[in-house]
This record gives C-alpha cells, structure tokens and sequence, in this order.
C-alpha cells in the first residue's frame, strides 16, 4: 500500500475541522469547569483547547480511520460535568475535584486501549440503535438543562428549573448575547456557507459583548468578570506550573481513590468509545472505506491519555467537524493532525481574545448543539404498533440518562434490546411447515402396491421443517406444535436446515421427545443438521455432546430430509409385510407393468429383452448420453440425479424394486437429461426402442398394453406429484 501523502486538502481541511471544533471544545471545557467557581472558567477553556490540539495530534497520527477529526465532545461533557457537581456536593475541595477529573481521564483513555487491544471495537458499535438514540437524546437533553441557567446568568448552583422559575433574576445582557450566537448559529449557514456556523455564532456573540459593554449595560474587562471565559491563566501560576502541580498531587493518590473512579472512567470509556466508533461506520459509508476499529479505539485512547496529562478534557471522533473536513478535500489522516496543529497555533496566537468570548455565548452554542443531539426521528416509532417498543426503549434510556447516569442508562437500554429481540425471537413461529407421510413422499418412485400403503399408513409419520433459534424461548412453543404428533406418530422427522442455534433447554425438550416416542417403539429423526454455521456453531457436535445422538435404536441422522422420508417410508412398508429392493429378484411376469399378461407373451418378449447386472455406484447412463431404453429393476435401486455443477448433483428420484425408468428417451428419443447411477447392487431387464418396434408388429397387443402401463403410471406419478405440491403450498 503506498504511503498517505499530505496534501492541499488536507491543509485545508484540517483549517475547516478547526474552525468547527475549537468553539465547541471551548465550550464544553467551561461547562465541565465552571461548576468549580467562575475563576475556573478560564481553565475550563484551556482544558477544552488542550484536548483539541492532543487528540487532533495523537488520535489522528496513530488511528485507523482517515480523515477522522477527534476533539472533545458532548458525552465527555455530561459524565464530567455531573461528575464534578457531585464531587463537590460530597464535599470535596476544588483542587480535588479538578485532580479527579484528570484521573477519570487518564483511566477512561487506558480502558479504550484496553477495548481496542481485547479486540471489542466490534462489540461496542454493535450497540442497538434505540440504545443509541436514547443515551445521545439524554446527552442531549442533559447539556440543554445545564446551559439554561448560564444563558440566563444565574447565580452558581442553580438548576434548570429553579432558573426559569426565577425570571426576575434573569440577566438581559446574558440573555440577549446568548439568543444573538444562537440565531446567527442556526441561520448563518443559509446565507454563508464557507465559514463554519458555529464560528460566526461565536463572532456574534462577541460583537453584542462588546456593542452592550460600549453601552453601558456590561463591564469591558476580563478580570473578576462571571459573564466572560477570562483570562487562560486564571488560576494561578503559569501553564507549565499547573501541570506540574497536579501530576505532583497524582503521587499522593490512595489506590483506594483511584479505584473508586473506575465507574465515572468506564461510562466515559465506553461513551466515548462508541460515539467514536459511530462517526466511523458514517464515514465509512460516505467514502466507501473500512476502518479499523480496533485500532482506532487504541489511538482514541492514547489521544485522551496524553490530553489528560497535559490538563486537557477527552474526546471522541465527532461528526460535525468530520464531515466538514470530509468537504473540504481531506483525504488522509493527515488532516486530522492539521487540525491539532492549527488547534494549538490559535491557542498560541489567540489566547488573549480568547479571554473576551461571553459565557453566554458558549452556552447558547451548547444548547444548539444539545438540540442537534435529539434524535426527533424517533418520534416517527410512534406511528406504528411494530415500532411502539422501540420507542419505549428510546425513552426509557432517556429517562434512565436524566434521572440515574449514562451508563446506567446504556445498561437499561442493551437489557431492553436484548428483550425485545427475545420477545421478537419468540414470536416467530420454529415450525415452518408441517406434512404428513401420506401427503409428501421421498423421491423414491414406488410400485402401485407401495404407494397404496403409503397413502393408508404414511400418517403415522410426520415431517417438521423447523427455522431460527430452538432456545429456552421457543422450546414451549415447539413442544406444543409436536404434542399432537406425539400421541398418534412413531416417526417425527425434524428438518434442521433454516435452525441456526439450539440451546441445553431446547436439547432437553428433544431428548423428552425421543424418550415418548420410544414408549410406542417409535424414532426421532434428523435431517440436515447444520455444520459450520456463521457463529461457529456444530449444531450435529453439539447434540452429540449433550448426550441426544447417542442411542441410535432412538435417534436417526440422515443428512438430508429425503433421504429420512424414504428410510421412514421403507420401515412402514416392510412393516406392511411387502418386499423391499434388497430381497428376492423378479421375473417379468411379477413386474406391475407386465403383471396379468399370458406367460408366452411374456416368454417371447424377455427373450428381446436383455439383462444386466450392475454394480453399486456405476454408471448406467449420464446427462446428454445417446441411447433409447427402457430399464426395468429386477433388484436393487438406481438413483437419479441431475448435475448442477462440477461437484454438485441434484437428487431427481429413487426407483426400486418393480419400477422402471428411462421412459422419456424410450418414447421421444431424445438424449438423457439426467445421470443414472446404481444406488444399490442391481439386476435389470433392458428393453432398446428398436428391439421393442420389432416385437410389436407381431404382438400388437402386448406392445400397446405396455404403453398404456407407461402411461398410466406416469398418470399416477403425477397425480402424487400434483397432491403434494398442494399440501406443500398449504
């Protein structure tokens, strides 16, 4: 594979995915931070800067998906946020807190390495998407109640509803820049579209800042001012000072402390992780690429890990400045290093103006984006009674994500998956088809006698095409279905070729089976049991292991449904006191066709006729052989089959003792369609066309009784042919 070269629209995708995502980084850092007191906001920016530049470095140079633009993001903002206001209603002091939220951030950045390292990216973007759409409509709807009361300028520790239930303690000036950043966010885009929204909602908010200040109505300074970020080294001491402090406070650490932050790491991990891995599969789709997800759980992970150790917050891979990035040419992973790169040029450049951007602002550019995060698609499940479940479970993960946590809520919502898709599992029927012995029949062609018994006595044999999943869901089901067979058939015939798992509850419903048809000296008999399925799955193995297969007075294994018809069809004819193919040779005068004609008749026809002995597995004749006889089974059984390919056959019929075949060349001379191959040892009469023309003009009447035989067995082949497609369409 040649080497990614960095190019022109990488350049200037990365400038793009910059321009999208360092307004937004900004805003979620003072929003995590600014619970801990408005001298932190500005720490909150730079954290949120720092893990743009981090991960826009790390994440992209080490990933595995190109074009990919990591930088922090909205579930990072929810966990953290409402870890800190916890931190701090236990009582702990704001250095502490500010410590514990580098801690989950580094422990959150080893637990992706771990996933991407166990192999579970797979795992993690197969999460149902009602799971999804709920926890991100509950991010959502989180980031909207915790940016409501900053919009409004209320004082610290004030929830959404103690906010809106306080008008007269809104702030107007806070409110106005707020509605300014908001409208020009959602309505720039149609007027301007190559300047990201998000940046010139930004601008806007910053011009009212300052057209309010020049009026009167705001201070025009950055120090000890709660309505603005502040100055990026609010806090005391120089960036490198800071640092330096913290990881100095990491050695005092109990392991106790650090364990008691694996919850908060883990949900922030595996939200993280999936949002990651959600803007993949998208842009996947939109560059017809595959990427790694394994691999980009590692870099996600080292991203967050060196974030954190510089005082950055964690992120994910976004979607919005992806796809910007995506528009903009980028195409390798390049660009997402760009984006570090310019991330932390403006860091460097811009830090000062920075300190001017209104917290109002921030905080209607969250809620916008809140908004965007509301899956109103959802709502559409209400229309359908098919779909009303899914909803249920959308909101109750949003439920579960507002009143308990995110992770809580991921864990309700894959529960709920896991039942519906149960309740679902449950609901189709196993039982695709069900058919009687007396109304489907092997390919096996029988004499007139044979199939008369078949028609009187094949009921006490049923066939059962079962499908999906035979597991402690459906075992009831199937159990009822078979009841009645079990107290009026000796042989069930279980067709298991559309059965894709079996569980130990479903083997011990079998096994109950087999033993009540045992008490009426019955069998139960499997056919086509699946080998090598998709999950890696045995299914023959496995019933062998758990003991089902083991006595075979019991229990058959055929390995396909025909072949267990035509053993079944056997026993009930052998029982009926007939001759099966293997037993004494015929002579023509006891052949059903020939059957009542004047034995001198019959002497000089034989004597036209030849006899031929053949080996099981030889060939009498192939597909496109020239050759106009008539075989007549004097013993044994051919079997036809019509090749499909090189190595494939399809089973046309079986004919045995008394039967005949070959009647279709015999009669239109054409050239043979089907191969015929000796099923068993065989004796055979061979009557040629050419013999049979000759003997008819001295015995016209033999000659024409032997066509009316053809004739009238075919009649009777497909007429049995005809009562079985019925039952098989009922």
């Amino acid at each position: 594979m040649t080497p990614a070269k960095f190019s022109a629209g990488d350049f200037w995708g990365g400038l793009a995915a910059m321009l999208v995502a360092l307004p937004s980084a900004i805003a979620f850092g003072v929003t995590i931070y600014a619970p801990l007191g408005s001298a932190e906001a500005a720490s909150g920016a730079m954290a949120g800067i720092l893990g743009a530049v981090a991960l826009g470095l790390v994440a992209a140079s080490l990933g595995g998906a190109p074009r990919l633009i990591s930088a922090p993001c909205a579930p990072a903002v929810a966990v953290l946020s409402a870890f800190a206001i916890e931190s701090l209603h236990r009582g702990s002091e704001v250095a502490t807190v500010m410590l514990m939220l580098t801690v989950v951030g580094l422990l959150a950045g080893g637990l992706q390495v771990l996933f991407g390292v166990l192999r579970l990216g797979r795992l993690i973007k197969y999460m149902p998407y009602p799971v999804v759409s709920g926890y991100l409509t509950g991010v959502g709807l989180i980031i909207i109640g915790s940016q409501v009361p900053k919009l409004l300028g209320m004082p610290k520790g004030m929830n959404i509803w103690a906010s809106l239930d306080a008008p007269d303690l809104w702030n107007g000036s806070s409110l106005l820049v707020g509605a300014v950043t908001a409208a020009v966010m959602v309505l720039a885009p149609r007027v301007i579209k190559m300047i990201p929204a998000a940046i010139l909602g930004l601008l806007a908010g910053v011009a009212t800042y300052f057209a309010l200040g020049l009026a009167g109505s705001v201070p025009l300074a950055t120090a000890d001012n709660p309505m603005v970020v502040g100055p990026l080294s609010a806090g005391g001491g120089s960036f490198g000072d800071i640092i330096s402090a913290r990881w100095h406070a990491l050695g005092g650490l109990t392991t106790e402390a650090v364990m008691s932050l694996l919850f908060p790491a883990l949900t922030l991990a595996g939200l993280l992780s999936i949002d990651t891995l959600k803007t993949c599969v998208v842009l996947d789709a939109m560059t017809r690429s595959r990427h790694d997800s394994n691999r980009e759980l590692i870099a996600q992970g080292c991203g967050n890990l060196c974030s954190a150790a510089i005082g950055g917050m964690p992120g994910a891979g976004t979607m919005g400045a992806t796809l910007v990035n995506l528009s903009s040419g980028a195409a390798s992973r390049f660009s997402g290093m760009a984006e570090g790169a310019f991330a932390l040029l403006a860091f460097l450049l811009l830090g000062a103006l920075i300190a001017w951007v209104p917290v109002g602002a921030l905080a209607a550019i969250l809620i916008v984006i809140g908004v965007r995060m509301i899956d109103r698609d959802s709502l559409h499940f209400l229309k359908s009674r098919s779909t009303l479940l899914d909803f249920i479970v959308i909101a109750a993960v949003v439920a579960t994500a507002l009143t308990v946590s995110l992770i809580t809520a991921s864990f309700v919502g894959v529960l709920l998956a896991v039942g519906l898709f149960i309740r679902e599992q449950i609901a189709n029927n196993v039982l695709r088809r069900r058919l009687l012995g007396n109304e489907h029949f092997s390919k096996r062609v029988r004499t007139q006698e044979e199939m008369e018994i078949l028609i009187r006595h094949g009921d006490q044999a049923t066939l059962c095409e079962l499908q999906g999943a035979l597991f402690f869901g459906t075992t009831h089901q199937l159990f009822s279905a078979l009841e009645a067979d079990l107290k009026s058939r000796r042989f069930i015939i279980l067709d298991m070729r559309r059965v894709h798992t079996v569980d130990v509850t479903a083997a011990h419903m079998l096994e109950q089976i087999k033993d009540m048809l045992g008490e009426r000296d019955g069998c139960l008999i499997f056919a086509h049991i699946q080998k090598n399925l998709p999950s890696g799955l045995d299914i023959a193995a496995y019933l062998n292991q758990v003991g089902l297969l083991g006595n075979e007075s019991r229990v058959r294994v055929f390995g396909e449904a025909d072949a267990a018809l035509e053993w079944v069809e056997d026993q009930i004819i052998h029982e009926a006191a007939l001759e099966l193919a293997a037993e004494t040779t015929l002579e023509l005068p006891d052949i059903e066709l020939f059957r009542g004609r004047k034995a001198e008749t019959l002497a000089a026809l034989e004597q036209h006729m030849e006899k031929r002995r053949i080996a099981v597995g030889e060939y009498l004749f192939r597909r496109g052989d020239t050759g106009h006889e008539l075989f007549l089974i004097r013993r044994g059984a051919i079997r036809i089959m019509l090749p499909v390919s090189e190595t494939q056959n399809h089973h046309l019929g079986t004919f045995g003792r008394g039967a005949f075949f070959g009647e279709m060349a015999f009669l239109d001379g054409a050239v043979r369609s089907a191969d015929a191959i000796a099923f068993t040892d065989a004796e055979l009469y061979v009557l040629s066309r050419e013999v049979f023309d000759s003997f008819a003009e001295e015995h016209r009447k033999v000659a024409l009784a032997l066509m009316e035989g053809i004739a009238k067995v075919l009649a009777t082949r497909l007429r049995y042919l005809t009562a079985e497609v019925r039952a098989l369409e009922s």
